[in-house]
């Protein structure tokens, strides 16, 4: 027992202040290793089985984030979009609204009447905004309509297209004053009860006339786009396209009652020819001479 403990104490000695048995250590440790590595690869497979489904969740939970992100960014860019867009019809209209000389209110569409007989729309604002029957409607460009009936929060714009809406206009050109009735859905503006020899032009730009007391003088109403003197009828057909943009607009000005701002402009309404609906100019339409006229 003691020679165990001599002997032990000295391979002790010669390997720890020596060194002696490095080269036997680095042998053995050579030829554990394999047994070592076999030991240890079911940890190693639990744990590498384990961070790879843990790195494929994770990864898949970043896409799934990501793509929610990237959706909520589209959609956020098409309400910047409609922003946009609102935004800048906000701006034709506050343009239009310092062209005029009256007070306005801007209001928006609500709904549209489906009835195709019926050319009436639905707008936000009503009794409690002090809106009021027969109140003038216009959007950026010319006139839209008037109101037609109010309740407590809305009310109903009868446009002009309806059949049942009529307007007294005026050329601008010569001061001619004429009455512009509404044909339906889809169709133009019809001038009412000029003769054969009225002098109307293709291209002529029609405003308020301010007759009836219902729309002030000078908003723009459209332009003349074809005239017609058909055989055997007392009035000529002339067709109008209108000013306003009466099926996109969804804001729209109702014109206020009360006395006039000026704002430095010599006429109630700047109108140009940019404003209006381009026509193809085309040749003036002569009324067709009559024996008697040729005698005189």
């Amino acid at each position: 027992m003691l020679l165990a403990v001599v002997a032990s104490l000295l391979l002790y000695f010669l390997d720890t202040r020596l060194d002696y048995f490095k080269p036997v250590r680095m042998t053995l440790s050579t030829a554990v290793y394999p047994v070592q590595k076999l030991a240890s690869m079911p940890d190693d497979f639990t744990t590498w089985f384990t961070d790879f489904f843990q790195g494929h969740r994770q990864l898949r939970e970043k896409i799934m984030k990501l793509e929610a992100q990237n959706l909520t960014n589209s959609v956020r860019m098409q309400k910047m979009q409609a922003l946009e867009s609102e935004n800048m019809r906000l701006r034709e209209l506050l343009g239009s609204s310092f062209r005029l000389q009256e007070r306005v209110q801007v209001a928006e569409l609500l709904s549209v009447d489906l009835d195709p007989f019926y050319q009436h729309v639905i707008i936000d604002k009503g009794e409690t905004f002090g809106v009021y029957e027969g109140q003038p409607v216009l959007d950026s460009l010319g006139v839209m309509g008037q109101v037609a009936e109010v309740s407590q929060f809305s009310s109903r714009v009868v446009l002009l297209t309806d059949p049942s809406h009529s307007i007294p206009v005026q050329i601008v050109r010569n001061g001619l004053r004429a009455v512009v009735t509404g044909r339906g859905l889809g169709e133009n503006l019809q001038m009412e009860f000029l003769p054969h020899n009225a002098d109307v032009r293709v291209g002529d730009l029609l405003v308020t006339s301010g007759l009836g007391g219902r729309f002030p003088v000078g908003y723009p109403v459209g332009k003349v786009i074809s005239v017609n003197f058909p055989q055997g009828k007392s009035f000529a057909e002339i067709s109008v396209s209108p000013a306003a943009r009466l099926a996109t607009s969804r804001e729209v000005m109702l014109v206020l009652p009360g006395e006039k701002i000026d704002f430095g402009i010599t006429y109630p309404l700047q109108i140009e020819e940019s404003d209006l609906p381009a026509v193809e100019e085309q040749p003036a339409v002569d009324a067709p001479v009559t024996p008697s006229e040729e005698s005189n």
